[in-house]
């Protein structure tokens, strides 16, 4: 028998088993959810604010190398445009997770949720860090922006393994 099969005995009469080998393979399965207009709207906005907190991150270590307060006023200008675009996606997200009737909630729709709450809070304190004066801004800035970005990421990746599921096929069910 090779790695990735198994036997298996079927009974035949007195005393004689006929064994047969069934080859297992893993195949993986999308299931995509119903389609809505919330999903549609929630799926095209959703990247959006990550975009901009990952440039205030790309700013504010930019600003903290060189000192050129330019970049920290671009920074302040991407967190608070990103918290814009922020707003709708999760208002989104609060419904389908928490509201929707019609609707199983999985774990990792409710682990995205909370991720991407503590990514917005982050990145709303690293807005008001952004309105002080621009020698009072730096470390607080980046490890805010790194924070931001770590959640909204880890939320993404665990919203994205929640898409596949696998299931174990035989041999000649494939």
């Amino acid at each position: 028998m090779r790695p990735g099969q198994r036997a298996r005995v079927r009974p035949r009469g007195r005393g004689i088993a006929n064994i047969s080998i069934e080859s297992s393979v893993m195949k993986t399965e999308h299931h995509p959810p119903r389609f809505s207009v919330a999903s549609a709207v929630f799926n095209v906005l959703d990247p959006i604010p990550f975009g901009f907190f990952v440039g205030t991150l790309i700013f504010d270590v930019i600003y903290a190398k060189t000192a050129n307060v330019l970049w920290l006023k671009s920074a302040a200008w991407l967190v608070s445009i990103g918290l814009v675009f922020a707003i709708i996606p999760q208002l989104i997200n609060l419904w389908r997770v928490w509201f929707q009737k019609n609707r199983v909630r999985t774990t990792g729709h409710t682990v995205n949720f909370w991720f991407n709450v503590a990514g917005i809070v982050a990145a709303l304190v690293n807005a008001f860090v952004h309105s002080r004066d621009a020698y009072a801004v730096i470390p607080d800035a980046v490890w805010l922006s790194v924070a931001t970005v770590l959640a909204l990421g880890i939320g993404r990746i665990i919203l994205a393994g929640t898409h596949v599921t696998f299931k174990e096929y035989g041999h000649g069910q494939a």
